[in-house]
């Protein structure tokens, strides 16, 4: 059985999550952090526990000053981390490091992001620019929106980093 990724982009209100195994995008959306929470609860159940990593943006401060909104992100990660880490594998990691493994530049804009995760994953010339294609010709990316990119390229950063290659 395949290792699942379920990789987190916080928000403070709504926070974006994709559930892939590697090949397959098996489940994502952006929904609110308490319906989040009660949606992850279900693999609890069901789930191998070694076969499933939870991975959550790690806030991190770069010397600019913050809002109420990055604090109440931060709330919403612990409450994340600490549901989760008796049952499974919960780690956090940095944004800039996901910039850098994706991109090769700590500068990376969610634009370079996009269009890197879209040339390795999808096929520009059947499905278009993003490769999300039509509801009748659906592409890898199909349904995607800002925050959903997001996530998916925390769970690519971790399984290159540390699942494919068995670190």
């Amino acid at each position: 059985m395949k290792k699942k990724i379920i990789a987190i982009d916080p928000g403070d209100v709504e926070s974006a999550y994709v559930i892939w195994d590697g090949e397959n995008i098996l489940e994502f959306d952006k929904i609110e952090n308490e319906k989040l929470l009660s949606r992850l609860s279900e693999f609890e159940i069901k789930d191998d526990p070694f076969l499933v990593t939870i991975v959550i943006e790690k806030i991190a401060s770069y010397g600019m000053p913050v809002g109420k909104h990055i604090f109440e992100t931060v709330f919403w990660t612990g409450r994340f981390y600490d549901k989760f880490i008796n049952w499974t594998n919960v780690e956090r990691h940095p944004r800039k490091d996901v910039k850098m493994h994706i991109c090769g530049a700590t500068k990376a804009t969610d634009t370079t992001i996009v269009t890197a995760l879209v040339d390795r994953f999808a096929d520009r010339h059947e499905h278009g620019k993003h490769g999300k294609g039509t509801r009748k010709n659906q592409g890898f990316f199909y349904g995607f929106s800002k925050d959903i990119w997001q996530a998916f390229a925390l769970a690519v950063y971790y399984y290159d980093t540390f699942v494919k290659n068995g670190n």
